[in-house]
């Protein structure tokens, strides 16, 4: 038996499941069935705001008559721009019952990057709201708000629609290494394999109730919404705020009784450094980018079960799962999920054994249909199977480099290319690349992740463009590229360096040495008092020499995780307790400070002499008392 059999299915799957049997219906009939049987059951909520598995079935409806009417069928794309709501979940199951394929956009992708994607899938029909409107200027046929009075007259019954289980689903773009974004097309029967797969492991059942997080433009977004729509169970949608936010996450699983929640290692480290100490009965599920061992030991007494999960968006969400019982040095990613095979080769496509390092390839009822409008890519990523007669059967090439180990589980070693993954996201650093390179002045250009002391993950930009200033540079690819892809620091250089083939060589590229290389083109100092004092926290956080009053805290190497963690210093230093949203809206010290002053200010107002008298020499010895 070939390693990819053994591998093909947990051992305790029904012989049916395990022979490669598997349902043929489309993810919103399986849904319109579990409305059957539990109509009054709560289906989503957000922002207390709840539908019924009814209720979201009528709108959902009536949604799905509008796009008809506007020849919505069958591999029509439909491009869907919302804010996380309960119209967006509409919207979807709207789009597939009208037959059509969606195409998520997050509102807080730059236009000029959401228009090269419009542009690029040319959709039928653009689903938004009213504040959104204006990109969709001439991309699509027609435009639909949400909140469109035409929505309320249309018909409440299940539409009828030709689509069939090999139609598409929806079209995912990710980061291309050219700088154009890849639309990858998954089709119906490869998203209800994968639906019906976690639902038997990690599992899922009418009892649960999943916390959503996660942008509908990142693909794993796909099992937060649809697999509870399919087994009865509820789905709570944390707003965007929310889910940026460690305490505000933490608050909402506590208030939701959640017993799921997915999510990416740093939104997991967010929830641990804001003070979280676990759930009871909580399943975490955790993927998206490699799970360190240390986020793995704090996780496992604070919740019922830890799963590790691993997929590229090519084969489907997620291919493989692992639970996590014992901490190791490295955490494998598992075996393969229903319908999967894997395979560790070398670069002859010839399979290795236990041990041996190689190219993990995956085959199965998950493999996307390929990328849309790029038929050489999608050959060249999508093989035949040397493995299977069957001249149909392909395998996708993951360049993610992998081994077998002697359990027979697989452990992820990292890439044979320039693909990282940064929070989650999959970037091509020529993205990146291609990106600063169209700046008129920019002569040559390259980007690198490096990795800081506490494992997190920055992008650093290297340029030949002596006439261009780094402010600049960042405008330029803040209108270009979405924020997880910016780089976080800058370096000029006079020439990029180069391996003998000519390519540039990125293993010699010099590491930045201090924010004054990167940090802006002008520098502002901190004034004495609490502005210095924000500067001092901000620049011990992110290992830098100084930081000035006017650098902006994410483009100096901030992220979500660092946020949480200033804020819990500013907390515990100078008693004031701010939301994230206050970090994202004033990003310099000079902001801040103004901020956390009229804080102060306004409570002082309620204070006695005495508690103003106290509480200024505490702030002023950088005493902790709240």
């Amino acid at each position: 038996m070939s390693f990819a059999l053994k591998l093909e299915m947990p051992n305790d799957m029904s012989a049916a499941t395990r022979s490669g049997t598997t349902s043929r219906n489309c993810v919103h009939e399986l849904f319109e069935a579990q409305a059957e049987r539990t109509p009054d059951a709560i289906a989503i909520t957000c922002e207390k705001q709840s539908l019924t598995y009814a209720q979201l079935n009528v709108r959902a409806n009536q949604v799905a008559h509008w796009l008809q009417e506007h020849d919505v069928k069958p591999e029509r794309l439909v491009a869907l721009c919302l804010e996380r709501s309960l119209d967006s979940v509409i919207a979807l199951l709207g789009i597939l019952k009208a037959g059509g394929a969606y195409i998520p956009l997050d509102p807080a992708f730059p236009r000029m990057r959401l228009a090269q994607i419009l542009e690029e899938s040319q959709p039928q029909v653009l689903i938004t709201q009213s504040a959104l409107q204006p990109m969709a200027s001439s991309v699509s046929k027609h435009t639909l708000l949400m909140d469109a009075p035409a929505l309320a007259s249309m018909s409440r019954e299940n539409p009828g629609s030709e689509v069939q289980s090999h139609n598409l689903a929806y079209v995912i773009f990710t980061s291309g290494s050219t700088g154009r974004p890849k639309g990858v097309q998954i089709e119906h029967r490869s998203l209800v394999n994968f639906l019906q797969a976690i639902a038997r492991e990690p599992g899922l059942s009418a009892n649960d109730i999943l916390v959503a997080v996660t942008t509908f433009s990142f693909d794993i977004a796909g099992l937060e919404i649809f697999l509870p729509l399919i087994t009865g169970a509820s789905a709570v949608i944390a707003g965007r705020d929310i889910a940026l936010d460690g305490r505000a996450l933490g608050q909402l699983l506590q208030d939701s009784n959640a017993t799921v929640m997915q999510a990416t290692p740093i939104t997991w480290r967010i929830l641990l450094e804001s003070g979280w100490q676990g759930r009871e009965g909580l399943k975490v599920l955790c993927g998206g980018e490699a799970m360190p061992p240390e986020l793995a030991r704090e996780m496992v007494p604070r919740c019922s079960t830890l799963w590790n999960l691993y997929g590229p968006t090519e084969t489907t969400i997620w291919s493989t799962v692992s639970r996590v019982r014992s901490v190791e040095n490295r955490i494998p990613i598992g075996r393969p999920i229903a319908n999967t095979q894997v395979y560790i080769v070398d670069d002859q496509l010839r399979q290795l054994p236990a041990g041996a390092t190689g190219e993990l390839l995956i085959g199965g009822e998950g493999l996307a249909r390929g990328y849309l409008n790029q038929p050489e890519l999608t050959a060249e990523r999508f093989i035949p199977n040397p493995f299977n007669p069957d001249p149909t059967s392909r395998l996708y090439k993951t360049g993610d480099l992998c081994r077998l180990r002697r359990d027979g589980a697989i452990e992820y070693l990292g890439r044979n290319d320039n693909q990282v993954k940064i929070r989650g996201y999959r970037i091509e650093l020529g993205d990146i690349e291609a990106a600063l390179e169209s700046h008129p002045r920019v002569k040559q250009a390259a980007a690198k992740v490096m990795e800081g002391p506490r494992r997190e993950k920055s992008i650093v930009g290297y340029v030949v463009a002596p006439a261009v200033e780094t402010t600049e540079l960042r405008t330029y690819l803040t209108e270009r590229l979405p924020s997880y892809m910016l780089p976080s620091l800058f370096v000029k250089l006079a020439e990029l360096p180069l391996t003998p083939n000519r390519k540039v060589d990125r293993n010699v590229l010099p590491i930045p040495q201090g924010v004054n290389t990167l940090a802006g083109d002008y520098h502002l100092s901190p004034r004495e008092g609490l502005e210095k004092r924000l500067a001092e926290f901000v620049a011990g956080l992110l290992g830098l020499e100084r930081v000035e009053a006017n650098d902006n805290f994410f483009l100096i190497g901030g992220n979500s995780l660092f946020c949480t963690q200033l804020i819990a210093r500013i907390l515990n230093d100078l008693g004031v307790d701010l939301p994230m949203r206050c970090v994202v809206e004033f990003p310099t010290t000079a902001q801040l400070a103004r901020q956390i002053e009229s804080i102060m200010a306004a409570r002082i107002c309620s204070m006695t002499f005495d508690e103003v008298q106290h509480a200024l020499e505490q702030a002023a010895s950088g005493g902790g008392e709240k």
